[in-house]
């Protein structure tokens, strides 16, 4: 299972690979630090939901 899709895994800090939603079709990973944690379950099956410190938005497929 993607570790992006726990929410434990995830920190405020974190450097992670997202995706947009606008990306959901191409998979392309954007790159950034969490600034927010916006998905309030404990996992989901498509990866939590984040909001980047840019303020870009999306699901949490890679933590690096």
């Amino acid at each position: 299972m993607n570790p992006g899709s726990n929410r434990g895994n995830i920190k405020i800090g974190l450097s992670v690979g997202i995706v947009l939603k606008q990306d959901q079709k191409s998979g392309n990973i954007t790159r950034g630090v969490v600034k927010k944690i916006l998905t309030n379950s404990s996992s989901h099956p498509h990866g939590i939901k984040v909001q980047l410190e840019d303020g870009r938005v999306g699901r949490v497929k890679e933590i690096n």
